[in-house]
């Protein structure tokens, strides 16, 4: 019977050849490496085992065989390779979180000199420069405030979702944004030495620390390469000692590497791996590594974020306390808040019936205080107790409510007309849905769960309280959370769950760095994993997938090993004597086939499961 294909073989050879030799040249060179300091590794698998299987078929080309293995080198071959650009892939994210961190400064600012306001570049400002920021500008440095009032929304640094207030002898940090007012102020810390360079050195040290993780191949590979050579050598040298046929001791040496030839377990990993990612992004959950989905299930830590990961991560109206039975409190408040950009502002207008709001005019901002303004030819004042102060209002008999309500971590705004106190308003940042369910799962299964945040201690605890985190680390700044995750990981490994710039460092030192799918660029790109859905609960399931594909990798480790150590006394011949057959490179070549199949197979199954 004539071949499928005419020439067949020969152009599979034409084809693997430049695979096997060009495209896996650094397989090579890497066994190599190995070999001289006598030593194997993955790589040391991966080339003998596809030299083996493309020499042989060669051989079988000249004894005119129909049969060849050529494509069974060229499929590992690639497969090791795309594992390898996946990796290469995850590490060039760093560079551009680094970049995305970089770019938060602004490029100009407003600097004094000479008496006169001139705009120079970032990288002309010196240290004890005046500079002059305006609403809604990025601070270029950090420094000190010298003049004026304002609130600056400073949540890339501390987390805080709400302006601080900032006034002479106030620090201000570099990139964050001042929501309202003008302001100058002395330059201080400039270039390397700001806070946003100091948070861009500490993601780059701690992601330059990382180490992968030494793959299960590996080490059975510095056991399994050495002892297959061995027997394959004493193989050849028994049968032409004692049987003296070199064509036999030729085959059964042959034989033996063929069905020893490590093809199924350079599949072993990488398939169940890129299953199990595959998988993960089903339910929303990406690992950017295999390395990632390895070490997930050990995990003994879990620290989140506060801002944006536990909470909600924006101003809500908590609260509406009514002390006039005429006025509509949250509409009078909205009326006077509808231009305004503050975020306290915005939960007060989303709270709102927007269609039903008053005609506000003389409305004022009174920096640190809040704002003043007419309606229906009324004066209304709306802001803190000090405001109500300023203007002779009594609060007194409120101390209570307001006390109650700071105490539970809400920010206290007060609406009045000149004569008396209306109505009290509190807004604060809510816990997810999703956070008490996850922390208790995670709590359930083993893990130790703490919350770190850069936030006040009343408001940690409060929001730790609702989450069921006994552990609190609180008025944490980005280097010292980074510094937390150092210590933490000495218990175990630690999951640091994070969205925001300020998060990066942490993120990146953790073992784990988990980053919600709603954060920052740079939080997302320095995680390792992240959630999509923004469900903490998705957390519980990355460690289960971890888990199941760890055990499929190790069921594919039997199934890559157990065809080839049943095989090699086989094609060795040990039973040949007595049973008269003998596991030709044919077959040996058909069981090492079924290796690979059975590897696969195994891994294809985990696509079914649940999380």
């Amino acid at each position: 019977m004539n071949d499928p294909l005419p020439y067949q073989n020969i152009i599979l050879w034409i084809l693997a050849t430049p695979i096997q030799f060009i495209i896996a040249k650094d397989i090579y060179i890497s066994a190599y490496k190995a070999l001289k300091i006598r030593k194997s590794n993955m790589d040391t698998l991966v080339a003998l085992g596809t030299s083996v299987a493309y020499f042989y078929s060669v051989y079988l080309i000249f004894t005119h065989s129909r049969h060849t293995y050529f494509e069974t080198s060229a499929v590992l071959i690639a497969v090791v390779l795309l594992g390898r650009y996946l990796e290469e892939t995850a590490k060039k994210r760093t560079n551009q979180s680094i970049e995305k961190l970089m770019k938060l400064s602004p490029n100009e600012a407003t600097v004094i000199r000479n008496g006169e306001e001139v705009l120079l570049g970032i990288d002309d400002i010196a240290v004890g420069d005046i500079i002059v920021v305006k609403p809604g500008e990025k601070i270029p440095v950090d420094g000190t405030v010298t003049e004026g009032k304002s609130g600056i929304d400073e949540s890339m640094i501390t987390g805080e979702s709400l302006p601080v207030s900032k006034t002479v002898g106030d620090s201000v940090i570099g990139a964050t944004v001042n929501q309202f007012g003008i302001f100058r102020f002395k330059a201080e810390r400039i270039g390397k030495d700001t806070v946003l360079s100091r948070i861009i050195k500490l993601v780059e040290d701690a992601q330059g620390k990382k180490a992968p993780i030494q793959r299960y191949a590996d080490m059975i590979s510095s056991y399994f390469v050495p002892a297959v050579l061995v027997i394959a050598f004493i193989t050849f040298a028994g049968w032409m000692i004692f049987g003296g046929n070199f064509n036999f001791a030729v085959m059964t040496a042959v034989s033996v590497l063929v069905v020893a030839c490590p093809c199924a377990l350079g599949l072993a990993t990488p398939t169940a791996i890129m299953v199990g990612t595959g998988l993960g992004a089903k339910y929303g959950i990406l690992f950017k590594g295999g390395d990632t989905l390895e070490i997930t299930h050990k995990l003994k830590n879990i620290v989140f974020d506060k801002t944006g990961t536990l909470t909600v991560g924006k101003p809500t109206v908590t609260n509406v306390i009514n002390l006039s039975k005429s006025a509509n409190i949250i509409l009078l408040a909205a009326s006077l808040e509808k231009y305004s950009e503050h975020s306290l502002a915005k939960a007060i207008i989303e709270k709102a019936d927007s269609r039903l709001l008053f005609y506000s005019k003389e409305v004022k901002a009174i920096p640190g205080y809040g704002i003043s303004g007419m309606i229906l030819d009324v004066e209304y004042f709306l802001g803190n107790s000090s405001l109500m102060t300023i203007n002779g209002i009594d609060t007194d008999e409120y101390s209570d409510s307001i006390h109650k309500l700071e105490s539970e971590g809400k920010t206290v705004v007060l609406l009045a007309d000149k004569i008396k106190c209306l109505g009290i308003i509190a807004i604060a940042d809510t816990i997810k849905d999703s956070s008490l369910k996850a922390v208790n799962d995670l709590k359930k299964a083993g893990l130790k769960v703490s919350m770190i945040t850069g936030d006040n201690k009343t408001t940690a605890n409060h929001i730790a309280s609702q989450c069921g985190i006994e552990t609190v680390y609180m008025n944490v700044l980005p280097g010292n959370k980074a510094k937390l995750i150092e210590e933490i990981k000495k218990s175990g490994l630690t999951a640091m769950v994070g969205d925001g710039i300020n998060d990066s460092p942490a993120l990146a030192s953790a073992d784990i760095g988990i980053a919600m799918g709603s954060g920052t660029d740079v939080a997302i790109e320095t995680g390792d994993i992240v959630l999509m859905k923004n469900d903490l609960n998705d957390i519980a399931k990355a460690i289960k997938l971890s888990r199941i594909t760890m055990n499929k990798i190790r069921m594919n480790m039997f199934w890559a090993l157990f065809y080839n150590v049943l095989g090699i006394p086989v094609a060795a011949g040990l039973f040949y004597a007595w049973t008269g057959w003998l596991l030709n490179p044919m077959l040996a070549g058909t069981a090492m086939a079924l290796s690979s199949v059975s590897v696969v197979t195994n891994s294809l199954l985990l696509r079914y499961k649940k999380l």
